[in-house]
């Protein structure tokens, strides 16, 4: 009989590959849930160290976006560990759950049997060194989106794949908001007077900062980011996400610092031009991310040229 880890998770229960459907079954029949979600397959491969956190992470998708969850842990020893559990969802749903425990080469074989077939597959690395062996190439080669931290695996866009970054999704509300500074015509203008940037993050991570300069340099028309300073500040967010952002030219100053909650107080200045407000930049979560890049994958040249110029400067 499966037990019961949680108020209403069902498991995790011991199994095998070959068993993994059959155990699922078992655990639905104990649910008297008649309706299934089968909206895709996220794929997450990480280490002992990150589970915790990538399984936070995947408990706040809500299924909506995979209804099976598979979690690849890459530095198991000895025979290869398998689990299933069902997690609860809001609405009384639940979703679909496969831990398995081994090294690479076992994960290798293991992983595919149990994608669901017919629907969108999700690849996330959740892991902060490089894949070494076949393991992800061999999964990219069925994904739809493999999501990863691009600059620390040196993983360019693709066009087999839709590629997101999670860094890069993170500072969405951020480009939104200095878009918004420029949004009249006086302030579009002064823009070519732009000659040098600082972008504060969160944190020791300053990897989504420098795609969220790239942005901005390639939006400035900027060859490279020698007119860029990186910094790390406490501003009350997780770890990689933006602080603040400055534009510096002669006579001009804009700045934008995040304030208490979801708040960011912009200051701009030029001339005898002044101009202080606020504008909501809410934080987001490592499950917020991964929700919105799986809702919305981004192919465009923006992220590419972005990708291109934070490369070079690593």
């Amino acid at each position: 009989m499966p037990v019961t880890a949680g108020p209403s998770t069902l498991g995790p229960v011991d199994t095998t590959v070959r068993k993994a459907q059959t155990t699922l079954d078992e655990l639905w029949t104990a649910t008297r849930v008649e309706t299934r979600a089968y909206t895709g397959n996220i794929i997450a491969l990480t280490v002992k160290k990150h589970l915790r956190r990538v399984q936070e992470a995947l408990a706040g998708l809500e299924g909506r976006y995979a209804g099976r969850q598979i979690i690849g842990v890459m530095d198991g020893g000895g025979d290869l560990m398998v689990q299933a559990s069902l997690v609860p969802q809001q609405g009384g749903l639940y979703v679909e759950r496969l831990t398995l425990e081994a090294n690479q080469a076992q994960l290798q074989g293991a992983i595919l049997p149990l994608i669901r077939p017919a629907t969108v597959n999700h690849v996330w690395w959740g892991a902060d060194r490089r894949p070494g062996g076949p393991l992800l190439a061999e999964l990219t080669e069925m994904a739809d989106q493999v999501i990863v931290d691009s600059l620390t695996l040196d993983m360019a866009p693709s066009r087999h794949y839709a590629l997101a970054d999670l860094g890069w999704s993170r500072s969405a509300g951020w480009r939104e908001a200095l878009a918004q500074v420029f949004d009249t015509p006086d302030a579009a203008r002064q823009l070519p007077r732009v000659t040098g940037m600082t972008v504060q993050h969160a944190g020791k991570k300053d990897l989504p900062a420098r795609l969220f300069a790239g942005f901005v340099a390639d939006t400035l028309g900027w060859r490279d980011l020698r007119g860029v300073t990186f910094q790390s500040a406490r501003c009350g967010r997780e770890n990689g996400d933006l602080c603040g952002i400055e534009l510096r030219g002669e006579g001009l100053n804009i700045a934008l610092s995040a304030a208490d909650g979801d708040l960011v107080r912009v200051e701009a200045q030029w001339d005898d031009v002044r101009r202080d407000t606020e504008v909501t930049v809410p934080p987001m979560s490592l499950a917020q991310g991964l929700a919105r890049v799986m809702a919305r994958p981004e192919r465009g040249e923006v992220f590419e040229h972005a990708w291109a110029l934070a490369k070079e400067t690593l």
